[in-house]
């Protein structure tokens, strides 16, 4: 597995079952979502932007893409449906395959830019770590069929030293 192809396998509509336990306030969460991914064009005005916020040359960059989500949690029965959206541009190591930067217009752990390194396993599994100014983040994404796939992330402290929250998604593609 590369970038390109698990960018491509990840294009979709999504549904998302996801169960987090937030070690911080001893609370466990469920959150049901749907995720759409599609595909950006190089030439997408917001991809150049996002390259040159981070002094990336947009020609090295591949497969960007567009994430948008809107879901529930049931930690608050009466908030506002979770929603949100980024841009993200895979820019891949040009010394080490299956390496690179995944540059994001918002985060994960905190909703500002940022620009995470990933790599993938040997079996295949995505792994991105991202630091941010008070936390850090680490996602894993792994296929089991190509209509399936599961996601797991942990938060952590800005030192990496304490998880503040640890999560598990299992996502069904509805569409490709």
């Amino acid at each position: 597995m590369d970038i390109s192809q698990f960018v491509a396998q990840s294009i979709g509509t999504w549904r998302s079952q996801r169960s987090a336990h937030h070690l911080a306030f001893q609370h466990f969460e469920a959150v049901q979502s749907v995720v759409d991914i599609t595909t950006l064009d190089m030439s997408d005005e917001r991809v150049i932007a996002l390259c040159k916020s981070y002094d990336v040359d947009p020609s090295s960059a591949i497969a960007p893409f567009h994430m948008q989500w809107e879901g529930e949690s049931d930690w608050d029965e009466d908030a506002e449906p979770i929603k949100g959206e980024t841009v993200l541009v895979p820019v891949p190591d040009a010394n080490q395959p299956n390496h690179g930067q995944l540059l994001r217009e918002q985060g994960y752990a905190e909703t500002i830019e940022a620009a995470g390194k990933y790599y993938f396993t040997e079996d295949g599994m995505f792994v991105l770590e991202t630091s941010y100014d008070r936390a850090a983040a680490e996602e894993r994404i792994w296929f089991a069929n190509p209509k399936l796939r599961f996601r797991v992330s942990m938060i952590k402290t800005s030192g990496g030293s304490g998880v503040v929250t640890a999560s598990f998604a299992s996502e069904i593609k509805t569409n490709a």
